[in-house]
């Protein structure tokens, strides 16, 4: 999906800076870190000198640290690497961070610094032009995920243990993707990275589920969700935790019709509604996948849209 942002203009939501202060209420700020481009990914996180880090990234090579809560900014670059799409940033400190760009091949990278982007290692890429990555995420420095579109019927993760070394999970271990399902690379939130052993993944256009494993995808559960999947750009956009057991989900504003009872008029939503938080589903909803026992597609086939998604699925 494309961003609507013309400039860097950075809508901070200041939980980051609640880190420091303690404070329960939010607000937004605007942050403008003078460049011409969209910014497609942000991670922040307090460092030692009390401040917060904010990292964040997006077109035309554009990577950007701010050390003093947003009040400047330092734009970073790789060598010998122009025009990548830097769809994903995970940071951890001032120094560390994990740097993924997205597109078809070898567009599609994931970069590490550990010295605050003065060298980058590039440790991920694949030529194959089925390769497209769209998001990654970090349970610890050394232990994180990057999620890619399917390949062969398959979503593709993979997964670093040392924080060096990207190895992808065995495709057969994971639940087969329907047609035309795919993963938006639009802001870096459809895979949920719990622990080093524990990860949501959520899929988008013409299916809207939820995969979950809780042993680094050698099991599956596969949920389906009452939100909208019929077209290229429905479906589930992003995840990320409320509680131990509560997942807040963030839909396409139409519902579905599966669903007669969440039908909202298309467009009708008022603008300042939170996501939905998506209730625990019901058991005919839940599919556990596993080698021996594969699931069972929950939506009907339909076809073509398959493997990598054409521009307006993204």
């Amino acid at each position: 999906m494309r961003s609507r942002a013309s400039s860097l203009l950075l809508a901070f939501l200041t939980y980051a800076f609640a880190l420091s202060t303690g404070a329960r209420a939010q607000s937004w700020i605007t942050l403008n870190s003078g460049g011409d481009t969209n910014l497609r990914a942000i991670s922040a996180t307090k460092i030692a000198t009390g401040h917060i880090a904010i990292w964040t990234s997006g077109t035309h090579d554009a990577i950007l640290r701010s050390l003093d809560d947003g009040a400047t900014w330092t734009h970073l670059s790789i060598p010998g690497q122009p025009d990548l799409d830097f769809r994903g940033i995970v940071a951890f400190d001032d120094k560390t961070a994990y740097l993924m760009s997205s597109g078809n091949g070898d567009k599609s990278k994931i970069h590490k610094t550990i010295d605050g982007g003065i060298h980058w290692e590039l440790q991920y890429t694949d030529v194959n032009n089925a390769f497209f990555l769209d998001s990654i995420a970090c349970s610890s420095p050394t232990n994180c995920f990057a999620l890619g579109d399917p390949i062969n019927g398959r979503f593709l993760l993979l997964q670093t243990t040392d924080g060096h070394r990207w190895n992808p999970l065995p495709p057969q271990n994971l639940p087969p993707a329907l047609p035309r399902e795919g993963a938006f690379a639009a802001s870096n939130s459809n895979l949920l990275v719990v622990s080093e052993n524990e990860l949501f993944v959520v899929t988008g256009a013409f299916a809207a589920r939820v995969l979950h494993t809780t042993n680094a995808g050698k099991d599956w559960d596969v949920s389906a969700v009452p939100i909208a999947a019929d077209n290229a750009s429905s479906g589930i956009f992003s995840a990320s935790p409320l509680s131990a057991a509560t997942t807040r989900i963030q839909r396409s504003v139409r519902a579905s019709p599966l669903f007669p009872k969440t039908r909202r008029k298309p467009g009708n939503r008022p603008r300042n509604n939170p996501p939905d938080i998506v209730p625990p589903l019901s058991p005919r909803m839940v599919q556990h996948f596993s080698r021996s026992a594969p699931a069972v597609p929950i939506f009907p086939s339909t076809p073509a849209c398959t493997g990598n998604l054409s521009p307006p699925c993204r």
